[in-house]
């Protein structure tokens, strides 16, 4: 199993953003440090919590400081730009990073951006598909492109000079294109199986419960076996909430404390979620009454904690609900300590993954 880190960061909404910028580069940079192979961040425009606005110019910000992870967005929203401008800056970022850049894409879900952009009443699942296949398009096609759509028309036709290169979009540095990765947020994901039959490969988000996770490896499969390719588990992502500490007490006061990052993270989602109606995705099971669902249940079910032999144990117990997966992505939280938040991530990597390899070693 391979390490990864994911990061759609909720900070505490008085905390100076420069500062909030400045540790989510750091854990970026730890995380390069420790051998984790990709790390992806997320985007909200009108978020003061998540208040990275851009993850295109988020990893452009870490890329040179970085040396051998591959960053990705997690996502871009694509109703809320325009695809020529979104393909242009994806293949810069991917030449920027030497073709270590994996392009994550959604509809997006936070309301607030679409209101902003427009869009709160349109079909964003249909604006994401003519957005990628426009983006596509241009990356495959020449100019002066000729892209008609519902949402958006592309084309350099009237201005086009190609005797100076005046009317190109560039190309990525990675053939056909950048790997392309979904986030599935909903139990039995259409857009899963969508996705493995177009080449891309999903993220598992880690605010869903554990059936809900083991319930995307079947519509993977569908939609591999539509498109005739072989669907191996080391391409499935899943992402998840873990502290790991060197006590037992510290790792569960931290984890646990209302105030703290991990139970503030999903008390913001919880709060989303049941305002926009879709407390379902915290339910353990399809027929829970909506009342039964809480904060603390959520909490418990979600976050692992503990000393690196616990959060291995936790996570063995985890793989064996889910079915085994590539690549755990470590969910990234608000250093409140910052001591604790980056030995959390050393702990990971150098005590709790060998723990986990050797267990998934070890004869039944």
């Amino acid at each position: 199993m391979k390490l990864g880190f994911f990061t759609m960061p909720i900070h505490p909404l008085d905390k100076d953003w420069r500062q909030c910028l400045a540790e989510d580069r750091e854990a970026f940079l730890l995380a390069d440090e420790l051998g984790f192979t990709e790390a992806y961040v997320g985007e909200h425009v009108t978020d003061k919590a998540e208040n990275i606005t851009s993850c295109i110019a988020f990893i452009a910000w870490i890329a040179a400081a970085t040396k051998q992870i591959r960053l990705g967005t997690g996502t871009v929203n694509m109703p809320n730009a325009h695809p020529a401008a979104v393909a242009s800056q994806i293949a810069m970022l991917d030449h920027m990073l030497d073709g270590r850049f994996i392009f994550g894409i959604s509809p997006g879900g936070l309301l607030s951006d679409a209101e902003l952009f427009g869009n709160l009443d349109a079909n964003r699942n249909e604006m994401f598909l003519e957005a990628i296949n426009q983006i596509l398009a241009i990356w495959t096609g020449e100019p002066p492109y000729n892209l008609q759509g519902k949402y958006w028309n592309i084309t350099t036709q009237r201005t086009m000079i190609p005797d100076i290169g005046q009317g190109f979009i560039g190309k990525p540095l990675q053939r056909p294109h950048p790997p392309i990765v979904v986030t599935a947020v909903a139990p039995f994901s259409k857009g899963v199986t969508e996705a493995a039959a177009r080449g891309w490969d999903p993220i598992s988000a880690n605010f869903l419960m554990p059936a809900w996770v083991k319930s995307h490896w079947p519509k993977y499969v569908e939609g591999c076996e539509r498109a005739g390719r072989p669907a191996d588990p080391a391409n499935w992502r899943v992402a998840k909430s873990i502290f790991v500490a060197d006590d037992l007490a510290t790792a569960k006061a931290y984890a646990t404390d209302p105030n703290g990052p991990y139970v503030a993270y999903y008390r913001s989602l919880f709060t989303k979620l049941k305002r926009n109606g879709r407390i379902e995705l915290f339910k353990t099971r399809r027929d829970q009454p909506d009342d039964e669902v809480t904060l603390e249940s959520v909490c418990e079910q979600l976050i692992i904690w503990g000393t690196p032999d616990k959060v291995a144990d936790d996570l063995a117990r985890f793989r064996e609900t889910t079915g085994d997966f590539g690549t755990l992505l470590y969910a990234g939280k608000d250093w409140v300590d910052r001591d604790l938040g980056r030995r959390s991530m050393v702990l990971l990597a150098e005590q709790v993954l060998p723990l986990v390899e050797a267990s998934a070693k070890a004869p039944a």
